[in-house]
This record gives C-alpha cells, structure tokens and sequence, in this order.
C-alpha cells in the first residue's frame, strides 16, 4: 500500500477559522467517554444546546470523514488529507478492515463557540480541547475547534471513532493508548512522543514500574491520569515495535475484539510468552530514549527489527 507523507509543519487556517481565544486543557485528560453520562445522542445534545448550534454551515464527506463546519475547507487541505492517509494507516498497522461506519467531525471555528455550545450541551462535563462520543445508538462524533493543535487533536480523537468503528469493544487504556500511538503526525505511524519517552526514562530511573494489568482494571476516564496515558502509549509502542512476537499478540487481540468483549486479556498473553515481560518492556522503552533517537519504520516480520536508531 502507497504512503503519503504526513503534514507535520502548522496548518494553515482556512478562511473563517479563528485562533483560539486562551489556554484549554489538554484533550486526552477526557477523551473518550463511552456508554456514560456523556453518551448522549448528537441531536439532544443540540436540542440543550439552545441557540449555541453545531457547525453545519458546510460539510465534507471523505470515505468514513464527514466534516461539518462554520467554515469552508477544502478536500484537498492538508488537515482532511492526513486524516484519509490515517485511516488507512490504523487498519494496515493494527490489520483491521477498512470500515465504513461514519465518524462526524463537528469543527467549530472558534473555540468561544465551541465552548458555549459544549457548556450548554454538556455541563457535567469540563471543556476540553476535543471529545470523542459515543451515543448511545453508536454513533461516532468528534467535538472540537479549529486551534494551532488542530492535527494532532483530530489524529487522536479520528483514532478513536476508527477503533469503536472496527471493533465490538475497546479496553479504556488500550483505546487511549492506540490513540496516543497514532495522534504523533510522522511519515510513519510509530514516531516517539519526546515528552512521553522523557517521562518515562526519568520515572524509570526513580524506581518506577510498569503495571499492565492496573491498567486493565481502569473503566472510567475519570480514573486514568496522565502516567497512565504515557504508560498505555509504552505498551502499544511496545507490542507493535518490540518483536514480531509481542506485534502478533496485539494484533490478534485486537481480533478477538472484533466480536468480543471479553477475551483473554493482553497482560496474561503476554506474560504467558515472556515470564520477563516486565524487563523487556522496560528495556524497550530505554531505547525509546536513547541519544541517537528512535526512527518509526514498518514493523518487522520475524527475523526483522521494527525500528532503529539513528547514530
């Protein structure tokens, strides 16, 4: 399959956006809120939200993308190519068919609307750059506003409506570690998040461990802190990158979950293949760090390494 490069310099804004007004939170504190409160069906969440309306001015359809905005943009825009170049990324890296269950991106132009509508529609909730939701007929919907992190909100949260597209069920660490996996823009998917691999080289040295099956037993986002998010992208990046081995384990669980709920869960998979599961996570992730730098490439097959260092 062809590969287009990934945009990774800032997007241009298209005519209409504006630039955010001030500081919101990071997204991925509450990204995803499935079968919870928050999953209330699109239209009530308009019908609360008064006159502060969704963006439906324009709307642009590419394969399971539909766009709605206040603001025209163009199908060529490199933000609406990045996101057709994902989704074929997540099915070939995680082998899971192209699905064709819609996603509605609601792409407000300013993040004062954005925020008035999302009070008004969700006032349990506290605003966030963007939101994933999944009502409770299943459809799939992203909330956000058109900002400087626009790329790398969308990436994350598309990952997101790609996943519950795809598969019957996602665990919540395993959604947001995917998530994280796929929102860092690069040629290939895989490239290291600095932040996240500099975190864990310094808790690392602090004695710190990691705890897959803690991370399993988490259900609520509400629960997950922003360890948990750096410690779920570990693991992803680990399973796919780390051997041809622990790839397989990831990608048939990932199988397994395209009709179940419940299957056997990744820490017993692993720990079943690799009693030492613990040091060689941790092995990997020091690499991750290391001084030369750590290149994304297509993960290997057996007898193949799934990335290198630069030197």
């Amino acid at each position: 399959m062809s590969r287009a490069a990934i945009t990774t310099e800032p997007l241009s804004e298209p005519r209409g956006a504006a630039r955010a007004v001030g500081a919101v939170p990071r997204r991925w504190f509450l990204a995803v809120a499935v079968g919870a409160g928050l999953a209330t069906a699109t239209g009530c969440a308009a019908t609360r939200a008064g006159k502060v309306g969704l963006p439906a001015k324009h709307s642009l359809q590419a394969d399971q993308l539909l766009v709605l905005s206040d603001f025209k943009l163009s199908p060529e825009h490199p933000l609406i190519r990045d996101l057709i170049v994902l989704r074929r990324q997540v099915a070939e890296r995680l082998d899971l068919p192209l699905g064709s269950k819609q996603i509605i991106v609601y792409l407000f132009s300013d993040e004062l609307t954005y925020r008035q509508f999302w009070h008004a529609a969700y006032p349990e909730y506290p605003i966030r750059r963007a939101y994933f939701v999944q009502s409770p007929d299943r459809q799939l919907a992203v909330y956000t506003s058109w900002s400087d992190r626009i790329q790398e909100d969308l990436r994350h949260e598309f990952t997101h409506g790609l996943l519950h597209a795809a598969l019957h069920s996602v665990p919540l660490w395993l959604d947001e570690g995917l998530a994280e996996y796929f929102e860092v823009a690069g040629d290939e998917p895989g490239a290291v998040n600095p932040k996240y691999s500099d975190w864990l080289a310094t808790a690392i040295q602090n004695d710190w461990r990691p705890d897959l099956r803690r991370l399993e037993q988490l259900e609520k986002v509400a629960q997950m802190k922003q360890p948990d998010y750096r410690e779920s992208w570990a693991w992803v990046h680990f399973m796919l990158h780390g051997s041809p081995v622990t790839r397989q384990i990831l990608l048939t669980h990932l199988q397994e979950l395209q009709t179940t709920s419940a299957p056997t869960p990744l820490s017993d998979k692993l720990q079943k293949q690799f009693p030492d599961v613990e040091t060689r996570f941790l092995n990997y992730v020091a690499t991750l760090n290391s001084t030369g730098g750590w290149i994304a490439t297509q993960p290997g097959r057996a007898g193949h390494d799934d990335g290198h260092r630069t030197q």
